[in-house]
């Protein structure tokens, strides 16, 4: 995908109750739906239906791949995104097991919101911890930020709550990594 991308941090596998309500929010959320297997969906999203607006008149559906990986479900992309992450865990207080990752397929400024208010919304139903990337520059704009959990990795990663990642859309140096 060309847009942005947020992990979300798994300490366990999704039970099956959680998958079925995952499932039932993605097809809630899009327009286009598509389910590649359990736990991966490529799926349009409505800039409006994650309460946006997407002033620029043309075709408002925002282009997703959200998919669960770790055991089971494409282990090795967990395994290489999940290789020595000792500060993140130290942080996050339990090991990740597995993760989903909700990468946008554009890069414009409503993706980037989109991303976040798409990546807190699956939060909201499956829990986790969001794991965002951060530019040059972005620690002191996070950092005071409710629902932050800490700054890892040489400053280079904010973990943090849904609320978190609610709280920085509405900063205005609000930008996620591509």
């Amino acid at each position: 995908m060309s847009g942005p991308t947020l992990v979300i941090e798994l300490a366990e596998p999704l039970s099956p109750t959680a998958l079925r309500e995952f499932r039932a929010l993605m097809v809630g959320l899009s327009s286009h739906f598509t389910e590649e297997r359990p736990g991966f969906f490529d799926v349009n999203v409505p800039a409006d239906r994650l309460g946006v607006e997407d002033r620029r008149g043309e075709d408002c559906r925002r282009p997703f791949l959200v998919y669960l990986t770790g055991p089971g479900v494409d282990e090795d992309l967990f395994e290489a995104e999940h290789a020595d992450e000792p500060e993140a865990e130290a942080v996050l207080g339990f090991k990740p097991t597995h993760a989903v990752n909700v990468s946008a397929g554009c890069s414009s400024e409503i993706d980037h919101v989109a991303t976040a208010l798409l990546t807190a919304a699956v939060m909201d139903v499956i829990g986790g911890v969001a794991n965002a990337e951060l530019l040059d520059g972005q620690v002191s704009v996070v950092a005071g930020l409710p629902g932050v959990l800490g700054i890892v990795n040489d400053d280079r990663f904010a973990l943090g709550t849904a609320e978190f990642l609610r709280a920085w859309i509405g900063h205005p140096a609000f930008r996620l990594l591509k």
